[in-house]
């Protein structure tokens, strides 16, 4: 333990005491403040002032019960080293927000789950652009769902969050932007629709935009038309801006002064020589038709051109001062690529592989190209190429997904892998990334509306599509081939679906739209618009624009381009396999669907589940029932879904008097039979007068445990009992007569049902004799040992003076018999 002097301690107490009125300083200019507007029947608000306020800018955004705490934090240090934006978003979803426990062994939130993924860049892709160029702060945006109404999703909420939160702080931001989801239910568009809406609606997509432009959309529909994606685009802006007036007046209760923006020097004399040597180099270049890797190899021998005569031009001799011209040269090289490219792109109207702006890459398609998966494609498209296949599966591969909504099973998966050998390149191969997350949602969003219903196909399907290559719009040819190899595996898709990127060239006035971007056009232009659909409508998008702006008549023309590209694809992927196949394929497990009564699942199941589980065993199925009391079973072969069927049937059929089983020997009984189990569950008793003409001394000798025999049900008894045959299904041996069964006499109504041994044999009593009530009779409750014996010799005890033939007698004489063999019993 450190020990501090009178001077040391005073010194502490007073940096304490200052720190203090810091924190408190901080917190009272931080007073609280909230806003609100009412939307879709519900009150917006954004608070502020309130919570986190540590934190640059922090706000809570509530929306009915659903709350979102968004927090955004920016490092005092800038990282010069970086020529990126250092900005990272982290979307968490609190399970105690909707009540819930995590599940699991740790009984606490993991890594983020594929849907706070998705609700992340949902935050990220509209804010990014809006940043200075300058900016090389670390800035880290958390957002926190803190409370969660089952109707109400969160992901928008904390993407309006995220703008006001930096709005208000002093970090500089060209916002603010919104976010909002659309439906449309009866050709009725609403905003932020609850969950119970989204399932009639044909339309869900998110929009998010400033006050100018629509700057991101994600979401799926029902096909439906160009006009009407157009239409729900402005329907979500006439609210964006409304939320966006929201911030506004925000920023003026509690905004802060915005810090110094840092300023990118410009070494002119620098970038007047690197134009010199670059451009002419770059003109020559971008005009031949090239591939990927020619590009690439140019790009590298530029650098190395224009640093050598650099050095030649203006010598340096200090090796920090070398590097640093030489990052500086990386930066103005891509500024001189990027105004050439863009140049010839709208002056000439040529690309950088020679195409024109509407045309579409060679397209090559295969299926089957893997021969044990159930579904397989290779698609490619210039330099890219998606080798995809498909597994069916059965309800046991459901995916169970648990979070803040109730729990949920998905019967449909896509995954996207992105391996860094499609681009040429080595690196580390760790976890999925938030990029193949978000290019497989997409595919699958594309993809899922066009799959049968679980009633006429009930398999989980998985698809896995690996990026062999890329160079632009991998995701959309995941989509394509995602497609082919559904109806390679002879999944009933609906309709085939294909996908294309657009891109686009904006300079002033002047404008172009690209259809089926490259790698490089996605990075040097102003969009990425990737649309997927049918022939008769759009089931996906997706859109990231990078300026400030994008006007009604470019969106029209780059959906009719997109339109146009699309049915050029589609064709070219129905002349390799434009229907599902017939069949699945040989390795696909096959699914039956019986019903069964709904009082008869218990029986199906049995005690614990034991009969069904030994019919999987024995047919190597296996055995899936409803509720609702289908059955469904899945065999790799059709003999055994039929034995498993003829099971499920003989145990769910009630027997029938008259029709003949094949019974199973359980247990055989000497003198009397042998004990079958006629149906699975069900036994009855073989009377030995029933097993043969022939004659036999013993059962056993005709009947062995576990031997199989015909048997034809004669009587369904009162009490519930089997009465069966054998002998019945026999040819009679000739001359034979049947004998007749005497009638059972009717029995008398004064017997009596008390044995004589019931009575005080000790004392010499008959209690046959006392026709008092049970209860009414003297009963001595000694214990055995304690009550009085008779010690007189047998033959001197008083005995029972009627004559025997005067005695009730007892209809089961063979106790008498047994009593007078036995003395004993």
């Amino acid at each position: 333990m450190m020990v501090l002097s009178s001077a040391q301690y005073a010194a502490k107490q007073k940096d304490d005491t200052q720190n203090d009125l810091l924190v408190l300083f901080k917190r009272k200019i931080m007073a609280h403040h909230s806003v609100s507007l009412e939307l879709n029947g519900r009150e917006y608000s954004i608070e502020t002032g309130r919570f986190a306020k540590l934190a640059n800018g922090s706000v809570m955004v509530r929306y009915g019960d659903t709350m979102v705490l968004v927090t955004v934090c920016a490092a005092q240090v800038p990282r010069t080293d970086l020529d990126f934006l250092p900005l990272t978003v982290e979307y968490r979803e609190k399970t105690a927000a909707a009540g819930k426990i995590p599940g699991g062994f740790f009984k606490r939130e993991g890594k983020p789950s594929e849907k706070e993924v998705l609700s992340a860049r949902l935050i990220d892709r509209p804010a990014r652009p809006l940043f200075p160029k300058s900016w090389q702060k670390e800035t880290q945006i958390v957002a926190s769902v803190y409370s969660s109404e089952p109707e109400i999703d969160a992901d928008t909420l904390a993407a309006v969050g995220a703008s006001a939160a930096l709005v208000i702080s002093d970090i500089p931001f060209g916002g603010p932007y919104s976010e909002v989801s659309i439906g449309r239910i009866n050709g009725e568009f609403i905003v932020n629709p609850t969950v119970s809406q989204l399932l009639e609606s044909d339309i869900e997509i998110i929009v998010a935009g400033t006050d100018d432009a629509i700057m991101m959309v994600e979401g799926s529909s029902k096909e439906i038309s160009e006009d009407d994606f157009i239409n729900a685009l402005e329907y979500a802006h006439s609210y964006i801006k409304k939320l966006n007036a929201l911030q506004f007046q925000l920023k003026e209760l509690v905004g802060k002064a915005k810090q110094e923006i840092p300023s990118i020097e410009e070494n002119t004399e620098l970038l007047e020589a690197i134009t010199s040597i670059a451009a002419p180099l770059i003109r020559e270049q971008i005009r031949k038709s090239s591939t990927k890797e020619q590009r690439i190899e140019f790009a590298k021998q530029l650098r190395e051109t224009v640093l050598s005569s650099l050095q030649e031009m203006l010598p340096l001799e200090e090796t920090s001062e070398i590097d640093a011209r030489a990052k500086k040269t990386k930066g103005y090289i891509y500024k001189i690529e990027k105004h050439e490219m863009r140049r010839m792109i709208i002056d000439d109207k040529v690309r950088l592989d020679g195409r024109s702006t509407t045309d579409i890459r060679s397209i090559n398609c295969d299926t089957t190209v893997l021969p044990r998966t159930h579904g397989s494609a290779l698609f490619t498209r210039g330099e890219t190429q998606s080798l995809t296949t498909v597994t069916l599966g059965t309800k046991s591969d459901e995916q169970l997904i648990d979070g803040l909504f109730p729990t949920e099973y998905r019967r449909f998966m896509l995954h996207y892998n992105f391996p860094p050998f499609s681009t040429g390149e080595a690196g580390r191969m760790t976890g999925t990334s938030r990029r193949e997350i978000g290019h497989g949602k997409l595919a699958e969003r594309a993809l899922q509306i066009m799959l049968p219903n679980n009633e006429d196909f009930p398999y989980v399907v998985r698809i896995v599509s690996d990026i062999l290559e890329s160079n632009g719009s991998s995701s959309m040819a995941t989509v394509c081939a995602g497609s082919l190899a559904l109806m390679d595996a002879g999944v009933p898709l609906k309709k085939p679906v294909a996908g294309i990127a657009m891109g686009l060239i904006k300079e002033e006035d002047d404008a172009a739209i690209l259809s089926d971007i490259l790698g490089d056009e996605d990075f040097l232009g102003d969009m990425d618009f990737k649309v997927a659909g049918t022939l008769d409508g759009i089931t996906a998008c997706q859109m990231d624009i990078k300026i400030a702006g994008l006007s009604t008549h470019l969106m029209r023309q780059a959906l009719e381009q997109a339109r146009n590209g699309r049915l050029h694809i589609l064709n070219v992927m129905n002349e390799a396999l434009s229907a599902p196949r017939e069949d699945l394929s040989e390795y696909a497990p096959r699914l039956t669907t019986i019903m069964i009564p709904n009082d008869m699942i218990g029986t199906v199941i049995g005690p614990g589940g034991d009969t069904i589980r030994g019919m999987q065993r024995e047919f190597g199925v296996e055995i899936t029932i409803e509720d609702d009391g289908s059955c469904i079973i899945a065999a790799t072969n059709k003999e055994a879904a039929q034995l498993t069927i003829d099971r499920i049937r003989a145990i769910t059929s009630p027997p029938e008097i008259g029709k003949v089983y094949t019974a199973t020997v359980k247990d055989v009984r000497e003198g009397l039979g042998a004990i079958v189990e006629f149906m699975p569950k069900t036994k009855g008793l073989l009377h030995i007068s029933q097993i043969s003409y022939e004659y036999f001394q013993n059962v056993s000798d005709v009947l062995k445990p576990g031997q199989h025999i015909d048997v034809k049900l004669l009587e369904i008894q009162s009490d519930g009992k089997f009465r069966l045959s054998h002998k019945v299904l026999l040819t009679p041996p000739e001359g034979y007569v049947e004998p007749q069964r005497s009638e059972r006499p009717p029995r008398r109504d004064d017997r009596r049902f008390d044995d004589r041994r019931s009575g005080d044999r000790r004392s010499g009593g008959d209690r046959r004799y006392d026709d008092r009530p049970r209860d009414d009779r003297p009963r001595d409750d000694r214990p055995r040992d304690e009550r009085p014996r008779d010690e007189r010799p047998r033959d001197d005890r008083p005995r029972d003076e009627h004559p025997r033939d005067e005695r009730p007698r007892d209809e089961h004489r063979g106790d008498d018999r047994h009593r007078n063999e036995n003395p004993q019993a």
